[in-house]
């Protein structure tokens, strides 16, 4: 009764979560497999940042909750975003729920896990389920512990949790509450000790990742607590390569994109989600920049580095969302030459101010904008790749490709997705390959 599959829904940082509670799980002498089928207890760790990703983990409970009705020992449990957002209500909608486990509560999952086996021992098979949502001081502190993968060569840390913005449309601030910092010298470590244990690239997680800091930590010499993390990680000799992810536009200060002209290991890479590229729905979203600014940041990342690729999120179809202020959104699109994008429609979240506004988007105009903007971004982002038809590149190799035809994949350090024949010896190596061809969403090469 100790066997536990966990189902990842949403971001990195769930991803991330994840990896930590199965890890506190196996500490505490639990199971974890990759299979729901080979599993007594299945955890889902949910997303709310839209309605597709909850209604896809709402069925998935439902689901699994015939398997509970024929094995009452069964134990089924939700966490994350959804679990922090619907708490009460998921308690009324599934009742077959045995555990409800929101966002600040992950590292307690064992206790939770010991305290329902322990009622089914005892016979208590009729035990309310558990709901645990409320807020923890230090839960930022909790998420520390990585898988000890042989040939792991990329890792996710997180550097703090919550989001002190109030973006008009998102329910992260509800779901993760205010932004809590780590301390600098517990990132450091757990760095360093990823980079022992043959780590060659990390990837710095928060909610809005380059605030890091602001409003706990000093300013040094100028530079802003999270400039400081950077070069604090890099500094570490085993570390090869940093990322992070995902920033925002009013934390984008002069230090950090200086940092990616100094800094070696700092990835010529940087998504920076522009939402809108009309000022007047951006003020709707409440984006505290305008579309000038936006673009003066977009502009002096291009200067300081010129191998500089550039991904954004956009949201069409948000409330009030004219034709006009759609063209702006394209007009700026191509003005910043985004190589890489995420698109989505709006999607009313409940409890957010968004949800409260009139002149809502029909659906077709938000699946037409969508396509549009969609196809935009593949041709762009295939005319980027097949521009370095013939080019060198380094790539850090991260193990075998997805398709299983005994390829490897890698990545760039500007984070173009590599795809190559060579020796399995390789993984976790810097290589240098040349480009044969390429897609939108990929480069082949092959190793020189």
């Amino acid at each position: 009764m100790n066997r536990v599959f966990i189902k990842t829904y949403g971001c990195q940082m769930n991803e991330r979560d994840s990896e930590s509670v199965a890890c506190k799980l196996q500490e505490r002498g639990y199971t974890v497999v990759d299979h729901e089928d080979k599993a007594d207890i299945v955890l889902l760790n949910t997303c709310s940042v839209r309605e597709r990703a909850e209604q896809k983990a709402i069925g998935k409970a439902g689901h699994l909750a015939k398997k509970k009705r024929n094995n009452p020992r069964f134990i089924l449990g939700v966490m994350g975003c959804m679990a922090q957002n619907r708490g009460n209500d998921l308690v009324d909608r599934l009742p077959d729920l045995d555990l409800i486990v929101g966002t600040q509560k992950f590292h307690r999952l064992p206790d939770y896990l010991d305290q329902l086996i322990d009622s089914r021992d005892s016979r208590k098979e009729d035990s309310p389920s558990l709901l645990e949502i409320g807020e923890e001081t230090g839960s930022e502190n909790e998420i520390r512990e990585h898988f000890a993968q042989r040939n792991k060569v990329t890792a996710f840390v997180s550097i703090m949790q919550g989001c002190n913005m109030n973006c008009a449309f998102c329910i992260v601030p509800k779901t993760r509450g205010k932004e809590r910092y780590r301390s600098m010298e517990d990132i450091v470590s757990e760095v360093t000790d990823l980079g022992a244990r043959g780590v060659r690239e990390v990837t710095l997680l928060g909610q809005i990742v380059n605030a890091y800091g602001r409003g706990s930590l000093p300013r040094k010499d100028g530079k802003t607590p999270f400039v400081q993390l950077l070069e604090r990680v890099h500094e570490i000799e085993a570390i090869e390569r940093i990322r992070f992810t995902s920033p925002h536009p009013t934390s984008f200060e002069d230090d950090l994109i200086e940092a990616f002209g100094r800094l070696p290991k700092l990835c010529s890479y940087a998504h920076l989600p522009m939402q809108s590229g009309s000022d007047r729905i951006l003020k709707l979203m409440n984006r505290p920049y305008t579309v000038e600014r936006f673009l003066s940041i977009v502009t002096k990342l291009r200067t300081t580095c010129p191998s500089m690729r550039l991904s954004t999120d956009v949201i069409v179809g948000f409330p009030g969302e004219s034709d006009k202020d759609f063209d702006l959104t394209k007009e700026a699109f191509s003005q910043a030459g985004f190589e890489h994008a995420f698109v989505f429609k709006y999607s009313e979240r409940s409890g957010t101010p968004a949800a409260q506004f009139e002149d809502k988007v029909p659906q077709a105009i938000k699946e037409s904008r969508n396509q549009e903007l969609l196809s935009l971004t593949e041709k762009r982002s295939y005319a980027s790749n097949a521009n370095l038809i013939g080019s060198r590149m380094e790539i850090l190799v991260e193990g075998l490709s997805r398709k299983g035809d005994g390829k490897l994949m890698g990545r760039t350090k500007c984070f173009r997705k590599v795809v190559f024949e060579g020796p399995g010896k390789s993984i976790g190596s810097l290589v240098t390959v040349r480009v044969k061809e390429a897609s939108p969403y990929a480069l082949i090469t092959e190793q020189e």
